[in-house]
């Protein structure tokens, strides 16, 4: 049974609401072995943990054996301690770890020709669908997949079939996904349903997926001040249960600044960020915010690193965030970008091309490191004495020496876009 479920109220559906939707989708199922595949601590505020909780606690009541197979994509390896934060009592045991370079088998091919339509000529090569074995070798009659709906800079709007082709997928898949994205342009593709990307997924799905017992549990959140609020529960086997995701989703996830912003300062919280790899969520998501000539302040205190696994690492100092052409160049001349394509295009997300100047303000890592990356760096201690974020509120601020910025605190949870940019954007694609 499909449950599309959306509060009218501000703060959101209640764990009851929550609860009796997830009864309710899973009251005729009655599976002998279960796998649930939900985000990793890097989506904390999907509100995906509780769901993964009740669901957990509903199947094993059953007599249901059930796993837990977080999608880490490329990210670090959950630890106990997160793991316990975010899905409570579930037994830490229980946890299954994807290893995306080699628990993977290949189940088809996405075919050049038609990623050559879908993107207008921009990538003509074909890409391997892969997934972790378990999924049909696991003996499951019945995997749940578990995320949040989200403005996201590879494939526009997160999760879905995305879950599974790069959270529990294989390295051509997020390699190339994600360069197929860089390419064809952030900017035009964040915040929107039908990209390249979202087309390449679409078609891994509907042709390899058939037989795959399979179930989406969708969410949109938001977290003001850390409490997560879920505005809608979406759970079914088809489509359109993203498709409802997104439009909520566009509605409570994407802020449009009435001007661009000169100085915008993002704070990561130091128990989810600790690396540029997940923390340049505040390039990302502020760029189309951002005036010309602007300057982000990113306050990092946690970030200690640059890539979530040692290779990914290695490759990021190598090379550092140079800009799209620099980029682009270096991957055509480079081995080890062109067989890393995600880092490729990490490094092109990551970069402003000099339109505007990005400050990481570090305490656990060495500002020496941040400048040899590209980025400009300053102390943790005294940037937040200035723009403490104890103190400011999100959005508009007047500091006490008349300066004005914009506070975010949280890039992960929404989109930042400048409306006159914006209409501007869409103005180009209709004439292109």
């Amino acid at each position: 049974m499909e449950v599309y479920l959306e509060s009218k109220r501000e703060d959101g559906l209640t764990e009851e609401e929550i609860r009796n939707a997830l009864c309710q989708a899973l009251a005729d199922r009655r599976p002998q072995k279960v796998l649930i595949i939900p985000p990793d601590f890097t989506r904390y505020h999907s509100n995906g943990g509780f769901i993964t909780n009740v669901c957990y606690h509903m199947l094993t009541e059953r007599g249901c054996l059930v796993d837990i197979l977080p999608a880490v994509g490329t990210h670090e390896p959950i630890s106990r301690e997160q793991f316990s934060c975010m899905y409570g009592d579930i037994p830490f045991e229980k946890v299954l770890i994807h290893d995306w370079r080699k628990d993977v088998e290949k189940l088809g091919e996405v075919p050049g020709e038609y990623l050559s339509e879908v993107t207008g000529g921009i990538w003509e090569e074909p890409v391997d669908v892969e997934v972790n074995r378990l999924l049909f070798h696991g003996g499951y009659d019945l995997i749940l997949s578990v995320g949040q709906v989200v403005p996201h800079e590879v494939v526009g709007m997160s999760n879905h079939s995305k879950n599974i082709f790069v959270g529990v997928g294989g390295k051509d898949m997020i390699n190339k996904s994600h360069m197929v994205g860089a390419v064809y342009g952030l900017e035009r593709i964040m915040g929107k349903d039908h990209t390249p990307v979202r087309k390449l997924f679409d078609y891994a799905q509907d042709h390899y997926l058939g037989g795959c017992p399979l179930i989406y549990i969708l969410t949109v959140t938001t977290a003001p001040m850390g409490n997560i609020r879920t505005h809608g529960l979406f759970i079914g086997e088809k489509r359109a249960v993203l498709e409802h995701a997104v439009a909520l989703s566009q509605k409570k996830n994407i802020d449009f600044v009435n001007k661009g912003i000169r100085k915008c300062i993002v704070y990561l919280d130091p128990k989810e960020f600790k690396s540029t790899w997940l923390g340049n969520k505040a390039v990302y998501r502020t760029r189309m915010a951002l005036k010309d000539g602007a300057e982000l302040i990113i306050l990092a205190p946690g970030v200690n690193k640059f890539g979530e696994d040692a290779e990914n690492d290695r490759i990021i100092r190598k090379y550092g965030y140079r800009g799209r052409e620099n980029i682009l160049e270096l991957y055509h001349n480079n081995r080890d970008l062109r067989e890393n394509m995600s880092v490729a295009a990490h490094l092109i997300h990551g970069s402003s091309d000099g339109r505007f100047q990005i400050t990481y303000a570090v305490k656990a890592i060495s500002q020496k490191e941040i400048r040899s990356v590209g980025f400009e760096s300053a102390d943790y201690d005294e940037v937040a004495a200035k723009y403490c974020p104890d103190h400011l509120d999100t959005g508009w601020n007047i500091l006490s020496d008349g300066e004005e910025v914009f506070y975010i605190p949280n890039p992960a949870l929404g989109l930042w876009i400048d409306r006159k940019r914006f209409e501007q954007t869409k103005e180009e694609e209709k004439n292109e």
